[in-house]
């Protein structure tokens, strides 16, 4: 054999060797994570009920505005004061409608094994969302494109601790803004078997959306079963507008969730005050889970927000700072007092780069989150630049994060109580526990291990290639996408055909048009 096709050989067998790997490495999905630590809760009982009173007077006396016809006529045949598109709202019908919110929420994956559940002591993490930009594997910054929300799709299905593939990771610019709702779901249908997240920019995307999940799931079951959320956002202050308006009304009619969740720029959209901008955000939240079960009673709804602190110098959002941790242990509280499921969001950050700015502002915010109590943790993994941009190193490094954090609100187990007793007394004063049974039986699990924070010694690190974090992450990204193809998720041929004559269909339909 001469030098070109040893060569040759060599290549194919180092990627057979590769590939038999990642055959060998199973495909691991936590199940949804049930808390059993503490929430952290910064109020007394005498403050929910100050924030919820200061609610209560805007939803009566101020009011909401509802920019939609159809929302203002099942608003006054409710009984709800309407004067022009204002519409107050009793305190008694506001409470009477958001109890019928479910408690709790089960969201069917396409493979039954991905289902989980959110409410209660439930949580489960789900991607970034909504990034213009990407930070590719080169480590460039540029627009996204389809390719890159199927890179992020198939990421999210493989990573154990995320339980949502996601929907707009990234905004695919390359597909016409009209058309693009229909590759959104598609690719997270084809890349991920999870349950996903629907369009809400349209009424007919979103009508798209569940006629995408019906012909996958059947039209029964998405009747019957939760297989989506979607994220409508409330335009604070006090507005809820008729396209998020209409996305309600689609799921709602549909049996599929929604984040219903203002969105909070505090000090610009809402007073400049940690308790103020927490009673607006409460009343808005609270105005969109009653309005969804006007639509259809027992619809599953989440209360949401989304959270950032304006800077006074400059008007830029802020994230990882004091007050967004108090407002969220704040509006954990208000949830649990009204008994529905909440959203809130994970590693967040203002940062350019994967670099200790993001892992600060990532760190602090999703800390408080957790012990907060939420149910829906959005942003988990990749988000970058306040949300412009999503990073495929960073994407790696909080997924990895989550599973760290998930181990955490596991909480204290004490089955091993007794094992680690008896290392003790077989080990007694001056030994060490190396060797013992207790330590090779448990190396693997007792303490989790990171990959891709490095913990070896300088000499160590530097002999293997001095690496910093994005880097390590990078190489994961690729090494996971490769992995992919080896553990896709089965389709149905028929099915997969059937979703893209739909396509296909509709896309005859709509314009090539940017809005």
């Amino acid at each position: 054999m001469d030098a070109a096709r040893s060569g040759e050989a060599g290549r194919r067998g180092g990627r057979r060797t590769r590939r038999a790997e990642r055959l060998a490495t199973p495909l691991i999905s936590l199940p949804t994570l049930t808390r059993n630590i503490p929430v952290y809760e910064v109020l007394d009982h005498e403050g929910v009920e100050l924030i919820h009173e200061a609610s209560m007077g805007i939803l009566e006396e101020v009011g909401i505005d509802f920019r939609d016809a159809e929302a203002l006529a099942l608003w006054k045949e409710a009984g709800a004061q309407v004067t022009d598109e204002r519409v107050r709202i009793d305190r008694d019908l506001a409470m009477a409608l958001v109890a019928t919110t479910p408690e709790e929420i089960t969201l069917a994956g396409r493979n039954p094994a991905r289902t989980v559940r959110l409410g209660g002591r439930n949580t489960v993490f789900a991607p970034t969302y909504g990034s213009p930009y990407v930070l590719d594997l080169e480590g460039q910054r540029r627009y996204s494109t389809l390719a890159d929300l199927e890179a992020f799709h198939k990421l999210a299905y493989l990573a154990p601790a995320l339980h949502l593939t996601g929907g707009i990771t990234c905004e695919p610019v390359d597909v016409p803004v009209a058309k693009r709702h229909l590759h959104i779901a598609y690719s997270a249908l084809r890349h991920s078997d999870k349950p996903f997240m629907g369009a809400t920019t349209a009424r007919e995307r979103a009508e798209d959306t569940v006629a995408m999940a019906k012909l996958v799931f059947g039209e029964a079951f998405v009747e019957a079963n939760t297989v989506m959320v979607s994220v409508c956002n409330c335009n604070s202050p006090l507005v809820w507008d008729a396209t998020m308006l209409d996305a309600v009304k689609v799921y709602a009619r549909h049996n599929q969730a929604v984040l219903l969740s203002p969105f909070v720029m505090a000090g610009a959209n809402t007073p400049a005050s940690s308790v103020g901008a927490v009673a607006q955000l409460n009343a808005e939240a609270l105005a969109g889970l009653a309005f969804a079960q006007l639509v259809r009673p027992g619809a599953p709804m989440i209360y949401g927000h989304y959270l950032a602190t304006v800077s006074m110098k400059s008007g830029a959002p802020m994230a990882g700072t004091p007050e967004i941790s108090l407002m969220n242990f704040m509006v954990g509280q208000l949830a649990r007092r009204y008994k529905v499921p909440w959203r809130s969001s994970g590693m967040v950050n203002g940062a350019k780069l994967p670099d200790a700015q993001a892992a600060y502002e990532s760190g602090m915010t999703m800390q408080s989150v957790l012990l907060a109590g939420a149910n829906y943790v959005f942003h988990s993994a990749g988000w970058l630049e306040a949300g412009l941009t999503a990073s495929f190193a960073k994407f790696m490094l909080d997924a990895e994060q989550m599973e760290m954090y998930y181990r955490f609100a596991q909480g204290v187990a004490f089955e091993d109580l007794g094992d680690a007793m008896a290392a003790l007394a077989e080990v007694g004063p001056g030994g060490h526990y190396l060797g013992t049974a207790h330590t090779r039986a448990k190396f693997q699990s007792a303490f989790y291990m990171p990959e891709l924070l490095d913990n070896n010694s300088y000499e160590q690190w530097a002999a293997e290639g001095a690496q910093d974090t994005a880097a390590r992450a990078t190489a994961k990204a690729r090494e996971q996408l490769a992995r992919w193809n080896d553990h896709a998720p089965a389709l149905d041929p028929a099915v997969d055909e059937t979703l893209r004559a739909f396509i296909r269909e509709r896309e005859a339909e709509l314009p090539d048009t940017v809005s």
